[in-house]
């Protein structure tokens, strides 16, 4: 098979004056991924090394520089999917890892269970070798200024889950030389969250699936709604059912909007190496690479 990798980092209106930081990030993150699948890596190896570089650009709302909770505090969830075996991994609610991603896969490779959150995904991250750090150093003071902001003016701030609001949730797709398929995604949720509160991305089948007999897929934007439709699992379904993924994207994005006014965006990826890219905000960062191709954007 020829590789592929396809990569996000978020679908809201995205400023001008952020466009470059956000293709930059994407454009690195493919490059990581691709250096793994390019030298016959597994599509598990090639998304996580993708999704680490994104929880390190502080541009995303993902690892260091994510969005505070309303304790002003990081809390980071993310989850992983083999689709040759359909096993999963995945963290929620961890404020000491500087790369949950990296746990999600430890999950994933050694451990009988699917989830661990909290302390006792911390607890684990530690006893299987990756180091804890201080909540403190995955705050920035950008983030410091936006909570304070947004509490001091709450009753005249947008609708937190507007689309003009910051949704950099991160995640990956790819296909490895095996034929085999993986899915990725890593968040810091929502500004303002309630501390505990889950979202999408570490849901299996919400905002994270892969199975080869159908697709990968990764979804970013507002997660209650997204939780909602299972829309990770439903667009994978459709193209199970033979339909394109980039029908089923677009169409994802459809039935978002009109079932429950949602709104985000989607990377599919079939184990024939079809992609779907799509997203009802007005931006989305993403970037896919082949062994013909590599193309990244903002807008589609």
């Amino acid at each position: 098979m020829n590789p592929v990798l396809v990569v996000h980092g978020g679908a809201w209106a995205i400023p001008d004056d952020m466009v470059e930081a956000h293709l930059n990030g994407v454009r690195n993150a493919l490059a990581a991924g691709w250096k793994v699948l390019e030298g016959n890596g597994s599509a598990l190896d090639a998304i996580e090394e993708a999704v680490v570089v994104l929880e390190n650009d502080e541009t995303f709302d993902a690892g260091r520089g994510s969005f505070l909770n309303r304790d002003g505090k990081v809390q980071l969830d993310a989850f992983m999917m083999d689709g040759s075996t359909l096993r999963g991994g995945g963290v929620g609610c961890v404020e000491r890892l500087r790369n949950p991603i990296r746990a999600a896969r430890k999950i994933l490779s050694d451990s009988p269970h699917v989830y661990f959150v909290g302390e006792g995904a911390e607890r684990f991250a530690e006893e299987h070798g990756i180091p804890l750090c201080d909540n403190k150093e995955l705050i920035i003071p950008r983030e410091i200024a936006r909570l304070r902001e947004y509490q001091t003016h709450a009753a005249e701030q947008p609708d937190l889950f507007a689309p003009t609001i910051s949704h950099d949730t991160v995640g990956a797709v790819a296909l490895d030389s095996t034929g085999n398929i993986a899915a990725a995604t890593s968040t810091g949720g929502t500004l303002n969250k309630a501390p505990g509160r889950l979202g999408d991305s570490s849901l299996i089948g919400c905002g994270c699936y892969a199975d080869n007999g159908s697709a990968a897929a990764s979804t970013t934007g507002w997660g209650e709604p997204i939780m909602k439709l299972v829309l990770a699992k439903w667009s994978a379904d459709r193209v199970a059912a033979g339909n394109q993924p980039e029908w089923v994207a677009q169409e994802a994005m459809n039935y978002l909007k009109q079932r429950v006014n949602g709104h985000g965006g989607i990377i599919l990826l079939d184990a024939r190496g079809r992609i779907g890219i799509a997203h009802n905000t007005p931006r989305m960062a993403w970037a896919l690479k082949t062994s013909s191709r590599e193309d990244l954007g903002i807008e589609r």
